[in-house]
Parts: C-alpha cells; structure tokens; sequence
C-alpha cells in the first residue's frame, strides 16, 4: 500500500512565508534528539513539539509554536502532528502524540507513518496517536473542520460531513 502524501492546505500567507533550507530538525537517532535538545529550556522541553514526517519518511521537530508547513520546508508530508516527550530509565520517550496540523489536516490512518520514522529513529512511544483529530471538508461551503464527538457537522454551516477524509481531494 502506498502512503498518501498531504499537500498544504492551509492558509496561503503561511506557505508563503516558508524561508528554504530553513525545516524542522531531522530525527534519525536519539542522540540527534538530545542534540537538538541542547540549550533548549525546561518550560519548552515539556511542552509539545511541533513534527512533520517528510517524504523520506524522516521525522523532522520544530518548537510548537512552529507552523507545519515551515517544519516540513512547504513541501507534502506523509503525516503531521504535536508530540510531547518525557525522560524516563535514562533516555527520552513520546509521550503524547496527535495528527493535530490545521495546515495539512493529515487523517489518523497516517499513524504507521508516523510510527515508522519513531521507529526508524530509535524512540519509543505509545503505540498510536494518543490525541486523533479527525478532519472533513464541507462539500457545501469548503471550510476545513475537526469533528469532535463523531457530530460530522459543519461548525460553519451545518451541511453534513462525509465519513472518509476529503480534505485535499488532490492528494
């Protein structure tokens, strides 16, 4: 089975204003994790990262406050998300992961992606998204939405929202 890749498709000021060259950090091992940990403060390592699986399947991290689409350099990811890390028996964990990037909107089916660049890199995890966000788009007025409490209802207009992901029909 092939990935799907997700293009952006957020708002068009944010691809614009990705500077080149300029990606999240790759992951490939964990000491590359604790490199790019180094000077970084106690206040943002607790909080989530933001992440981005390239088309290579590497694993790139930014800080949170860090678009997604900047993280993965404007180009199509294999998934995208926020993680959260932890240090436990002497090395760094994911705690918590989601598929929350407004930017891409990629679908919870984008976990063995995501788990295969964790693996590829040497970190542990939860064995899933811990947070999944489901994303439609409303056939009737296009808006991208999260469906919270299975109401696959369009927060803007209502319209009902289709059972399987649809938000960038390119893709």
């Amino acid at each position: 089975m092939t990935e799907r890749r997700y293009r952006y498709v957020g708002p068009a000021d944010l691809l614009s204003a990705v500077k080149p060259g300029e990606e999240g950090h790759a992951i490939g091992s964990p000491g590359d994790l604790i490199r790019w940990f180094t000077g970084r403060d106690a206040a943002e390592l607790a909080e989530p990262f933001t992440y981005v699986v390239d088309l290579t399947g590497t694993l790139r991290l930014a800080p949170r406050r860090s678009e997604h689409v900047a993280c993965a350099g404007g180009a199509p990811v294999l998934g995208a998300g926020e993680l959260t890390f932890r240090h436990e028996r002497g090395r760094w964990i994911v705690y918590e992961i989601s598929n929350q990037s407004t930017g891409y909107c990629p679908d919870v089916t984008t976990w063995p992606a995501v788990r295969d660049a964790l693996d590829r890199a040497g970190l542990a995890h939860p064995g899933d998204f811990t947070h999944p966000v489901v994303f439609r788009r409303c056939p009737a007025c296009d808006e991208r939405n999260v469906v919270r409490d299975d109401d696959y209802h369009c927060v803007f207009c209502d319209t009902e929202l289709p059972a399987a992901w649809n938000v960038d029909p390119r893709a």
